[in-house]
């Protein structure tokens, strides 16, 4: 149902340099670089960074966050520790999240502008 989505930035060439490796442990690239945005996706770009150098940082208590959907577990372990490595931070680390309809595999972080982004996989185990 959602085409895409995008995110607002201060710095557009730090959040690039944040997001590449981040997103490339999900299978995305840098797919677009145009003035004020860049896109990620895989055939496509669904995922945008565009620059908003005004923007206050993101509040945590906003309660937005994006989640992307990864293959397994392995690549949101990779996609947690790309974040950290790259300048985020984390908000919540790689585990498993039981609830009551569903039990799925999850990694929250910030980016360095404070966008909360999720990366989830469904274990079959």
């Amino acid at each position: 149902m959602i085409d895409h989505v995008s995110v607002g930035v201060r710095d557009l060439e730090r959040a690039a340099r944040f997001y590449e490796p981040t997103l490339a442990a999900l299978g995305l690239s840098r797919l677009v670089t145009r003035p004020r945005t860049v896109g990620f996706g895989k055939a496509y770009p669904e995922f945008w960074i565009n620059l908003r150098e005004a923007m206050p940082p993101v509040a945590p208590e906003s309660g937005v966050h994006i989640c992307l959907r990864a293959r397994t577990t392995a690549e949101v372990d990779a996609f947690h520790a790309a974040a950290l490595s790259a300048g985020g931070g984390s908000d919540g680390a790689p585990g498993i999240r039981p609830h009551d309809r569903v039990r799925y595999y999850a990694a929250f972080v910030t980016d360095p502008d404070g966008n909360r982004i999720e990366a989830v996989t469904f274990p079959s185990e």
